[in-house]
């Protein structure tokens, strides 16, 4: 017979912090993640075996980040407008029908070039407006010294999930082809829009509309060109993304093609990604380092392995063991970079100023992904890929310059600042 006190217990095998919304956006994130992954492979090769070129993926490519660029501002604005989960399951709903239609025209044959760019655009734009919203989502439900806890936890979920979709993505596309994953991709939208509509929101409070989109943007401006450590790193990142994204969503498909075999090596090198992220979001389950920039900026330094790794070219187990030291790396960043956030931003600025995080951070991917085949002509596979290595190196020691990179602390109680610039003084002494 069961005692009493061991009821309670075995009714609720979930963290205290981890209520229902939390829940619900973790197994949608781990929808998304199963099909995205595998998607961002079959984009890529669904263009070369349409008789593309490097330049074409890469028109592709920016055809899907150029739009994070022109919408993510009007998106944070208007998720801190709006509730945000009616936000998030219309963004899903737009990855849906775009990703069907882009299935749909590559299982038809011989899909066009403007069509998979116009049909990634829009699919992009879902993004623009789904993921400010998600972060403040996300963060609304998570309570002061668990947060680390529970974004690594998010996190873990999220990028255990892209490891397997990377890996089946890169099978199923040697297997049936780049369609069938774009059809998977649609569905996993689908479900997982359908989960975040059954979020609950009632506990959450009414945010008040302002003055105006103009006037939700230019608050949002003043608190995040308000804190150095804040755009110092985005600044950082809108190279790291750029540089980065074009090796990877670029050069990446056309090393494996040309050197490693084709689409299945190259997928088995992201779940390796895939598998160091998970392995970074066990390591800061446990680990909270006390200068949480600090820790996070210097592991932005192994981003630039994998660039390096592919201008050898490292054959593929070599590849995937760099993959998996960077997806380590970048989670304890991810980690780290959430948890300031939600530290230090006012929750109902939350959305604008992720807004601005992701906008500076995606500003110069499209651009990046549309020049790397001209760049790869013009001087060199070998020397682009090199090339995005010294720059990734180059502008994060940079960053460590800036002292509230280096001295922003954990604080153990509380949530975040009630407004403007962080307090070098108050983050010294980790209050």
């Amino acid at each position: 017979m069961t005692s009493p006190a061991a009821a309670p217990r075995r009714a609720s095998r979930r963290p205290e912090w981890a209520d229902r919304n939390y829940t619900l956006l973790t197994a949608a994130a781990i929808i998304t993640n199963l099909g995205s992954h595998g998607a961002l492979i079959a984009a890529a090769f669904a263009v070369l075996r349409a008789g593309g070129d490097g330049g074409d993926v890469g028109l592709v490519a920016a055809a899907r980040t150029l739009p994070l660029v022109l919408f993510l501002l009007i998106g944070g604005a208007i998720a801190d407008r709006l509730p945000r989960h009616r936000v998030m399951v219309a963004a899903n709903a737009l990855n849906c029908v775009s990703q069907a239609l882009f299935a749909f025209v590559v299982l038809a044959g011989e899909p066009r070039l403007w069509q998979m760019m116009v049909l990634t655009a829009l699919c992009g734009t879902g993004q623009a407006f789904f993921n400010p919203a998600a972060e403040g989502m996300l963060m609304a439900g998570v309570d002061g010294e668990q947060a680390s806890r529970a974004f690594a936890l998010f996190r873990m979920a999220m990028h255990g999930a892209a490891i397997g979709g990377a890996a089946l993505g890169g099978a199923m596309i040697a297997a049936v082809g780049p369609g069938w994953v774009l059809a998977v991709d649609a569905a996993a939208f689908a479900v997982a829009g359908a989960l975040r509509a059954f979020l609950d929101v009632r506990h959450i409070p009414q945010r008040e509309a302002g003055g105006g989109l103009l006037a939700d943007l230019r608050d949002g401006w003043k608190e995040f060109t308000g804190r150095p450590w804040l755009w110092a790193v985005v600044a950082q990142f809108s190279v790291v993304v750029a540089v980065v994204g074009a090796a990877e969503s670029v050069y990446g498909p056309l090393v494996a093609r040309d050197d490693l075999g084709g689409a299945a090596p190259w997928g088995w090198a992201l779940a390796a990604f895939g598998a160091g992220t998970l392995g970074g979001a066990l390591l800061m389950m446990r680990w909270k380092p006390r200068r949480l920039l600090l820790a996070g900026t210097l592991c932005v330094l192994p981003l630039a392995a994998p660039s390096a790794a592919l201008a050898v070219p490292l054959p593929a187990a070599g590849l995937a063991g760099v993959m998996f030291v960077s997806g380590v790396a970048i989670e304890v960043f991810g980690v780290a970079w959430m948890t300031a956030l939600h530290q230090e931003i006012p929750e109902e600025m939350l959305s604008r100023v992720s807004a601005y995080d992701w906008f500076g951070s995606v500003a110069m991917l499209p651009l990046a992904t549309a020049l790397a085949g001209p760049a790869e002509s013009l001087f060199g596979r070998r020397e682009s890929l090199l090339g995005c290595a010294a720059l990734v190196v180059v502008v994060t020691a940079a960053v460590l310059f800036v002292p509230d990179v280096r001295n922003l602390r954990r604080r153990e109680r509380g949530t975040v600042v009630a407004g403007g610039a962080a307090d070098p003084a108050r983050t010294a002494a980790g209050t």
